[in-house]
């Protein structure tokens, strides 16, 4: 019988700061007993830069094991919880705050303006790009000059992280 894993629902920004950081297959070894999942809308979302598209297109073609694509097909209460989360956030962030409250699966977001208050609110884990790093470090996947440089490149190409010394950061998330 088949072991079911949890599941890591990736968001879109976990996806650009690991692509800008050049170190997008290294989520899968940070935490190698949890299923990465990409919902559809997120998919959709990040195809609209042709480059990143062919990026995840080529990852699930080659590690089909890695990531999981998955369709977001809301019913229900599930479909009034999305539309009403519409109208203050993202399609992507809501679509996957939905998808982990049904699932009980972890949100990987570093939207946290969008996503911290109703996870906290409605008990779903989530991870930022920092926590991600965090556990890379101390799982001695990522050393803290490898670390640090990622941070740099990320910043560097346009994303804001507030910090850019592992050491310093504190991660709040135990999983």
């Amino acid at each position: 019988m088949a072991r079911i894993r949890t599941k890591i629902v990736l968001d879109a920004d976990v996806v650009i700061h690991f692509m800008k950081g050049d170190c997008f297959t290294l989520l899968f070894d940070i935490f190698p007993d949890y299923q990465y999942m990409m919902l559809d809308i997120v998919y959709d979302e990040l195809s609209k830069n042709a480059r990143t598209k062919l990026f995840i297109d080529n990852i699930v073609q080659y590690f089909p094991d890695q990531l999981k694509m998955i369709k977001f097909n809301p019913t229900g209460n599930q479909m009034r919880e999305y539309a009403h989360l519409l109208r203050s956030f993202g399609k992507g962030e809501s679509a996957c705050m939905i998808y982990c409250l049904a699932n009980q699966d972890v949100l990987g977001s570093s939207n946290l303006r969008d996503i911290k208050e109703y996870c906290i609110a409605n008990c779903i884990t989530y991870l930022t790009t920092l926590d991600f790093l965090y556990y890379a470090f101390i799982r001695s996947k990522m050393t803290k000059e490898q670390c640090d440089e990622f941070m740099k490149k990320v910043t560097e190409k346009g994303s804001n992280l507030p910090i850019l010394d592992i050491t310093k950061y504190c991660c709040t998330v135990e999983i």
